[in-house]
């Protein structure tokens, strides 16, 4: 039987990308965006519906639920991808802007993840794939807010995964490094402070040039692909982690602050 997956935010990057990939191997896709009438012409794909979704709003998540469920009568697997990043200094971060970073980011993925559970319950299993980072597993400057969203979905997915194996519902995250995506096309918000200026400068410098050569959101859905067909227990899929992933993992924390300090801030 073809199995159905629903993924938010695939109005563009890994979302769009994951969305078209299961498509060509015979799944059927429920693809969730803000706006569909938006949407990037080549998901008209006889496998792919797609539904309005605004994961901060629970009336809009319940309704792309039961659009998808009166559309396929079932999620086999749900894909939490919509997000996005928030840089700049945590002093230049107003309140409203990191409530709106959690509140999709985070909150959002939860409010998506518990209207879906009684679903998956019902049925006797399913999977949930959270999409999250290597910086759900390491802090860099400047975007605090971003970050700090990535390990709470970290911590929340482990949690998650003993809660829910007796129901035969398994967890997983993919954690992409560097992405060769739309970054600064709606995905990228952007606070400035004059007194960081000169060394976001750099850090943006740095974080530029590694995205250049990261990891194209087609590689990332392979990987979801895999995982989604993977059967065991395991939880974390690293894509394309790249150096500052693996130091980070190696050094001794005075020598990792000291590498990270003179590459991106000093």
């Amino acid at each position: 039987m073809t199995k159905t997956i629903l993924i938010t935010g695939t109005s563009s990057g890994i979302g769009r990308a994951t969305a078209l990939y299961f498509a060509e191997q015979g799944w059927n896709v429920a693809a969730t965006m803000r706006d569909p009438l938006k949407a990037d012409p080549v998901l008209k794909h006889p496998q792919i519906t797609l539904f309005a979704m605004d994961v901060t709003n629970a009336d809009s998540i319940a309704q792309a639920i039961a659009d998808t469920l009166d559309r396929y009568k079932k999620i086999d697997v749900l894909l939490n991808n919509a997000g996005y990043a928030l840089f700049g200094p945590i002093e230049a971060l107003a309140s409203q802007q990191i409530q709106q970073q959690f509140a999709t980011n985070l909150f959002g993925l939860i409010g998506v993840t518990q209207q879906v559970l009684p679903i998956m319950r019902q049925a006797g299993s399913g999977l949930i794939i959270n999409i999250s980072s290597i910086i759900g597993r390491l802090a860099l400057p400047y975007a605090s807010s971003y970050i700090a969203t990535k390990f709470a979905v970290e911590g929340l997915s482990e949690s998650m995964r003993y809660e829910l194996e007796p129901f035969h519902i398994r967890v997983k995250l993919i954690e992409p490094g560097s992405i060769s995506t739309e970054f600064g096309k709606g995905s990228m918000q952007m606070a400035v402070s004059a007194p960081y200026r000169k060394s976001m400068d750099k850090f943006l410098g740095v974080f530029n040039k590694s995205n250049a050569a990261g990891a194209s959101p087609e590689q990332v859905a392979k990987v979801i692909y895999r995982a989604a067909n993977d059967s065991s227990n395991r939880l974390r899929y690293l894509t394309k982690p790249g150096p500052f992933f693996w130091l980070n993992r190696i050094l001794p924390d005075v020598l990792w602050r000291r590498l990270l300090m003179k590459a991106m801030v000093n």
